[in-house]
């Protein structure tokens, strides 16, 4: 097999393979009645698709989009599709078949809610127009990843500590974004049995495939890989041909630490002649397992590999984070631009480009992507939480960042963190030193925001910023004391103390805080650079568009 076959062929192939029950999407359906029920934290949904004449449309694909991954389902003879298995939250939903495409239906889908939506084909077309797939992801990326190295230039913020340990949080927590998407399986467990049952199945039928398969795919989505081992491999003794237990099993080997075992199984999942998204699959477990044997250039170029084969949200997603997390900041925004434009709704794409372009040093970006991002699903604490870090090292918040960080403290009136961010947002939006309607407001969200939490020392430093603006330097001393003792590192913390103890004519206690803040700031900058040693940062190279493709 050749793997580095160019990426439009695959797209070609991938069409070709998309026959009537092949998985196409992240998973794929055929309507049925005996499906089992879905789990307690899904969604369903169904319908019929129908012609301009209200005949039902047999064959028909539905492709449905929820914010971390794309279902495809067939229509059965009466028309009908069924997704069992749906993410709450914003969702599209559209039909194809011989050339005609629906109108997509944008919808919000509750959590345990049974939904039916029917969807109308226009007449079918003749001309050049061949029935659409999964979308492309584009030919090639303008970008190649050559290797790594051990630099610690961060570019995009210049060099303050504070900034570069913010960003290097907003990294960190873009690419802890991924564990929604890297998915323990390739089908659901039958949870409608019990432990008791599949292991009496096993005990009655020891050497049969189904009853080993089935008990070893219930462990491993119990989060028991060391146990599922044992009977997915008599599982593969049984059936050594099956791919989904191949596949299982190397998953288990890559959950249960044993890395060795894991890429052998999957290095001969690839020389197995499988469909374009079985093996995007299997290059993405193995991407998983060189990131985690610390051989990241390997891992993104697997990574690539799968997004390529199978260009799904959560292929994408993964591309465009491994390389954000080594610095490849560019060709990250380019994977996370390009994943926005196939899966608009994805809430988490559009939070990994805005913290992908706060790494570039474009807050302006970031602060508009973020905010696209908070609207596709303001009940989504993330975007928020992104937006509340980039204001942190903004002198000027963003008038965008600003309104989303007030629908947040709205949304979320028990949350330590909505008040906090909303009063920062207000503290350095205010116009005057001395407005005091601001001050109170702002007063009046950080003392709740430290009721709701006491241990959040960032809301006892500001209040003691507020206290100090008021010239109640008593009550500043006793908020910044507050903000030390839940947070001993809290460098600014000290710094703001020794200048209130200076004012209350402490001039001791001053420089005793000085020295504990010179002595943080300098333990924290050696932090931040052993940790910048130890990133093995992408090599890569830019490539300008062609002139007459342009960047689409």
């Amino acid at each position: 097999m050749n793997r580095f076959c160019n990426p439009f062929i695959r797209a070609v192939a991938l069409a070709a393979l998309c026959g009537p029950f092949s998985l196409c999407g992240q998973s794929a359906e055929k309507p049925a009645s005996n499906q089992p029920a879905p789990a307690a934290t899904f969604s369903v949904l169904h319908g019929v698709v129908r012609d301009p004449h209200n005949q039902a449309i047999s064959g028909a694909r539905v492709i449905l989009q929820d914010q971390t991954q794309t279902l495809i389902a067939i229509t059965d003879a009466a028309g009908a599709y069924r997704f069992s298995a749906v993410h709450p939250g914003r969702c599209a939903l559209h039909a194809e078949s011989s050339g005609a495409k629906s109108v997509a239906v944008e919808f919000l889908l509750k959590q345990n809610e049974d939904k039916d939506i029917d969807l109308v084909l226009p007449p079918e077309k003749t001309a050049d127009h061949p029935p659409a797939t999964v979308p492309e992801f584009y030919d090639e990326p303008h970008f190649t990843v050559a290797g790594v190295t051990d630099t610690t230039t961060m570019g995009g913020h210049g060099s303050s500590v504070t900034i570069i340990r913010n960003t290097e949080s907003m990294v960190k927590a873009a690419a802890s974004l991924r564990d929604s998407s890297s998915g323990k399986s390739l089908s659901s467990a039958n949870t409608t049995q019990s432990e008791e049952s599949l292991r009496r199945a096993v005990q009655q039928h020891p050497e049969s495939f189904e009853a080993n398969h089935q008990l070893g795919k219930w462990l491993v989505d119990q989060d028991r890989p060391g146990e599922a081992i044992a009977y997915l491999t008599r599982a593969s003794v049984a059936n050594p041909r099956d791919y989904q237990n191949h596949y299982e099993l190397a998953f288990a080997y890559c959950e249960a630490a044993d890395y060795g075992n894991a890429k052998t199984q999957v290095e001969s999942l690839l020389e197995a002649e499988v469909n374009p998204q079985q093996n995007a699959d299997a290059h993405h477990l193995l991407g998983q397992i060189d990131e985690k044997t610390g051989n990241s250039l390997a891992a993104v170029r697997e990574f690539q590999f799968a997004a390529e084969l199978n260009p799904t949200e959560p292929n994408l997603f993964d591309w465009g984070s491994e390389l954000l997390l080594h610095r490849a900041t560019e060709p990250a925004i380019e994977v996370f631009t390009r994943g926005n434009a196939l899966f608009p709704i994805s809430v988490r794409m559009l939070t990994a480009l805005g913290a992908a372009w706060y790494a570039l040093g474009s807050t302006e970006k970031a602060a508009q992507s973020l905010s696209k991002a908070s609207d596709l699903n303001p009940e989504d604490l993330s975007p928020y939480l992104f937006m509340g870090k980039v204001q942190a090292t903004e002198a000027v918040p963003s008038p965008a960042i600003a309104q989303r960080l007030q629908r947040f403290a709205t949304l979320q009136p028990q949350n330590a963190l909505a008040d906090y961010y909303y009063a920062v947002s207000l503290w350095k939006a205010r116009t005057s030193a001395t407005d005091d309607n601001a001050l109170a407001q702002i007063e009046s969200l950080l003392m709740k925001s430290t009721e709701l939490d006491p241990k959040l020392g960032e809301a006892f430093l500001h209040l003691g910023m507020v206290y100090a603006e008021e010239k109640e330097t008593e009550k500043a001393i006793s908020a910044y004391e507050q903000a030390i003792a839940t947070t001993p590192d809290l460098a600014e913390a000290h710094y703001r103390l020794a200048q209130a103890y200076r004012q209350a004519g402490e001039p001791s206690k001053a420089r005793a805080e000085l020295q504990v803040y010179e002595k943080i700031s300098k333990e924290k900058m050696a932090e931040t650079e052993n940790q910048l040693r130890q990133i093995q940062q992408f090599v890569y190279q830019l490539q300008q568009p062609k002139p007459e493709e342009g960047v689409r």
